[in-house]
């Protein structure tokens, strides 16, 4: 029984939690998908999965085997395409991990076209903002946004977006709306913190080569853009927006812009993958398509307003 098969069998069960639907998925019968998971945890001697009449899970021999054999049944995808030349039809199960405001406003939107561009690649998309180790956990690419510190890693960048600072009419009604950056200091803010680094991060506005931070008085700290932008409606303190998250909230008046006249730092957009991904055609498909959202996407602040 050739190992690679078994290993798919293997991994397909675990992402299905079903033999049934692996074996619909892989053209099988179930038997056979049965008889190969069988047949490797013999060969392993150590038990990979729990099964019930009901319910499939993974051991956690089987959680680490998992892991293991993804990547390499991803290295022999890759490999084959290349002596194939089969790179030109991208193919296979696509791990990334995403914040989930690009997620939710630019990726998600637009599925139905990647799909249609590439209908051979499978795609489980993580949406969050956590520190990953890629080749730990077989993850081909992540989005983030900032300045990039790992260097081990091959950055290409999307695009970029800009921090505008809003309000809402009734915390502007009751506080006043501020004419300047000494004003601001001395209002309630919302403020985001990265989940990457605990960092919570100021107001910061630019003039020329001059930078300025403004704390605020900080009411809340959240890790999420998102849940920031709901608290600040609600009338809780001032906030800094990216423009493409907070142009849903302007449109609805929940948000104003406020110190229109203060230009606020701009935040690079960034994709990531291994070294070792360079040549995936699935990885160069998901990158170009992303870039082209990013492209689209309206990041200008008169869009924002």
């Amino acid at each position: 029984m050739d190992r690679f098969d078994t290993m798919l069998a293997f991994t397909r069960v675990v992402e299905l939690t079903s033999f049934t639907k692996a074996a619909v998925s892989l053209n099988l019968p179930k038997a056979t998908v049965s008889a190969q998971v069988i047949a490797l945890e013999k060969r392993l001697r150590v038990k990979l999965l729990n099964r019930t009449t009901r319910h499939v899970s993974v051991t956690p021999e089987g959680a680490g085997y998992y892991e293991r054999a993804i990547r390499l049944l991803g290295e022999l995808e890759e490999t084959e395409a290349a002596v194939s030349h089969a790179a030109m039809t991208p193919k296979g199960r696509l791990r990334v991990d995403v914040p989930s405001a690009v997620g939710r406003r630019i990726l998600a939107p637009a599925l139905a076209e990647f799909f249609d561009r590439y209908p051979e690649i499978d795609l489980e998309m993580g949406c969050s903002d956590r520190p990953v180790d890629l080749i730990n956990e077989g993850i081909d690419c992540v989005i983030r946004g900032g300045d990039i510190n790992d260097e081990s890693l091959v950055a290409r960048r999307l695009g970029e977006f800009r921090m505008i600072t809003y309000g809402a009419p009734s915390y502007l009604a009751k506080h006043g709306t501020p004419k300047d950056l000494e004003e601001l200091e001395r209002h309630q803010v919302v403020s985001f913190f990265s989940s990457k680094t605990g960092k919570t991060y100021p107001f910061i506005y630019e003039q020329g080569e001059v930078q300025t931070t403004i704390q605020g008085r900080p009411r809340v700290a959240i890790n999420d853009f998102d849940i920031c932008a709901v608290a600040a409606c609600s009338g809780i303190g001032l906030i800094q927006l990216p423009t493409f998250i907070a142009t849903e909230y302007t449109a609805s008046g929940q948000l104003v812009p406020v110190l229109d006249g203060y230009v606020s730092e701009v935040i690079p957009v960034w994709i990531l993958y291994p070294p070792n991904r360079h040549l995936s055609a699935k990885v160069r498909a998901f990158a170009e398509w992303t870039a082209e959202l990013f492209a689209k996407a309206e990041f200008d602040t008169q869009n924002s307003a």
